[in-house]
């Protein structure tokens, strides 16, 4: 272990933020069973489920910013990755009629790495969900011989970029950055929470075929949620009717999550939670803060390390 800033902590190539786990918590991952019928949400911070989407209007995004240190004060379910995925994996399930019920999505689908509130997995009903931000080398190994599934969820690096950026401004566990410029110095060379995006989407992608994982994009769900929900109930075997769909899809509404007492993280201390914080969930966002140069550095990131992959991104 390492102490790399005063929020950010090394351990085994990954940077973990101060507070929201141990070492001897991530080792003990090595000996978790895994059951055939779990399901994980794996994506990198700000990859995701930040993201509501209106059926109605434009695409929006709502971020659930914290003012304390979100970790230890407020349990880190809303380390932005996973409440809009956490909300339609969970909605297929229920609608399965096979899904033990918890009194919100943060319990129904926990962080598996993080330790605060953790609860004996092992005695969970299956089916068991977890939501993860771990790199392949650190979960389970269980995983690589079982029939577990895994739902990857990716974002293009621009706009997670200044995703990550606007979530460290408001989030009292991370370190604020200086400015953007240093900001995207620093999440190019991998000093930031998860470490490098390009490290991250690359293992799961040149491993992908020792899981069952279906690979996502952020995008792909914004332009056509419908379609993703359709793709995730096919990959986890959920037979479910046109009109089961079309609940899945209003469930993952901006405006049903917003009401959805379970869904949008209201059970949290008042005090402690921010909801009124809006920003554009458009794709293509970065267009407003990046620069020419800033942009075509990331082209040849994108180009040197993962130019040899059969990922595509959407960009704008």
């Amino acid at each position: 272990m390492e102490k790399i800033t005063n929020h950010l902590f090394r351990y085994k190539n990954y940077n973990f933020a101060i507070g929201i786990t141990t070492p001897e918590h991530i080792d003990s991952l090595q000996s978790f069973e895994i059951r055939d019928s779990d399901v994980f949400l794996v994506t990198y911070p700000k990859s995701a489920c930040s993201v509501f989407i209106d059926s109605q209007r434009d695409s929006r995004r709502v971020s659930v910013v914290f003012k304390a240190y979100w970790w230890r004060q407020c349990f880190p379910a809303v380390m932005p990755g996973t409440i809009w995925t956490q909300q339609i994996i969970i909605s297929i399930c229920e609608a399965d009629g096979a899904l033990p019920e918890y009194p919100n999505n943060l319990e129904q689908m926990p962080w598996l790495e993080y330790t605060e509130a953790k609860k004996d997995y092992a005695l969970r009903p299956s089916p068991r969900l977890f939501s993860s931000h771990l790199t392949p080398a650190l979960m389970p190994p269980g995983l690589r011989d079982k029939k577990a599934k895994i739902i990857y969820v990716m974002r293009n690096p621009k706009d997670n970029i200044v995703s990550y950026f606007h979530f460290s401004s408001h989030c009292g566990s991370l370190e604020t950055p200086k400015s953007f410029e240093d900001f995207f110095e620093q999440y190019l060379m991998g000093n930031v929470g998860a470490s490098s995006w390009f490290d991250h989407i690359r293992d799961w992608h040149s491993e992908r075929d020792q899981y069952t994982i279906l690979f996502l994009t952020y995008e792909d769900m914004i332009l056509d949620l419908k379609g993703a929900v359709i793709k995730i109930c096919n990959f986890l075997g959920k037979n479910l009717s046109e009109a089961a769909i079309e609940r899945v899809v209003e469930k993952a509404t901006f405006d049903t999550m917003k009401r959805d007492s379970r869904a949008n993280y209201t059970f949290l201390p008042k005090e402690k939670v921010e909801k009124d914080f809006m920003r554009k969930g458009k794709i293509g966002d970065w267009k407003n803060t990046f620069t020419a140069a800033q942009s075509q550095r990331i082209d040849r990131l994108m180009h040197e390390r993962l130019g040899d992959t059969s990922l595509h991104f959407i960009w704008e």
